[in-house]
């Protein structure tokens, strides 16, 4: 198990605040990535993970069904990896995957990015002192939502928000225009999620049928087709 990320990774790139064009001297270098088990492992009765972390600091690997799971419910953290700039491993099949965002993106986003940043604020404002750095994550994310259901694009990189959303990282904006902001934020997604050009559910069939060609793929590999 362990030679599953260093061996049969498939796409790898740097996510977080060096993705979204937020990065400062003191931000960590956060890889995301997604590996492929050889088919023929998961008829052992230990099953491959679905997920794993290293070996790189701030690493986390998703195994490529369980990546593929996650995108159709539209996880925000996950869409990421699909859009970076910051590429560092991408084969045929990686490349397959980035080609396949179309087929993950649906109207559920407003659903998935509005619990991600609900729990986030909540953690964020909880406290005495607020933590900025996840008040802006949340308004950062859900500038990404609106841009998604407006457009049908998914765009992580934040160059129009940016002086502003550090300005709220720095504690220069009141926890309270923070919170007019999240409030239109929201609004402008809901308005969106009723008329915007994505389709109401993810195209399940695409993703499935990809699914199974990689394994097929795979079992091929193991017995050198």
């Amino acid at each position: 198990m362990s030679t599953l990320v260093t061996e049969h990774t498939v796409l790898s790139a740097v996510v977080g605040s060096h993705a979204y064009g937020l990065a400062t001297e003191e931000s960590d270098v956060d890889r995301r990535g997604v590996y492929v088990a050889p088919t023929a492992w998961f008829w052992r009765f230990a099953k491959p993970p679905s997920s794993m972390e290293g070996p790189e600091p701030e690493q986390l690997s998703w195994e490529v069904e369980h990546f593929c799971a996650l995108a159709l419910k539209a996880n925000p953290s996950v869409l990421d990896l699909l859009v970076s700039e910051h590429v560092e491993v991408c084969t045929p099949i990686g490349a397959e995957l980035r080609a396949l965002l179309p087929a993950f993106l649906s109207r559920r986003a407003a659903v998935s990015f509005e619990r991600a940043t609900a729990r986030q604020i909540t953690r964020a404002t909880s406290a005495p002192e607020p933590k900025w750095k996840q008040v802006m994550h949340s308004i950062r994310m859900l500038t990404v939502c609106r841009t998604l259901l407006t457009t049908g694009t998914l765009d992580i990189h934040r160059t129009d928000e940016r002086d502003a959303l550090l300005a709220v990282r720095s504690g220069e904006v009141a926890l309270a225009d923070c919170m007019a902001w999240i409030e239109r934020l929201r609004a402008e997604i809901a308005r969106a999620a009723e008329h915007g050009p994505l389709p109401e559910t993810p195209d399940l069939d695409r993703v499935q049928d990809w699914l199974i060609s990689v394994r097929r793929r795979g079992l091929d590999a193991d017995h050198g087709a």
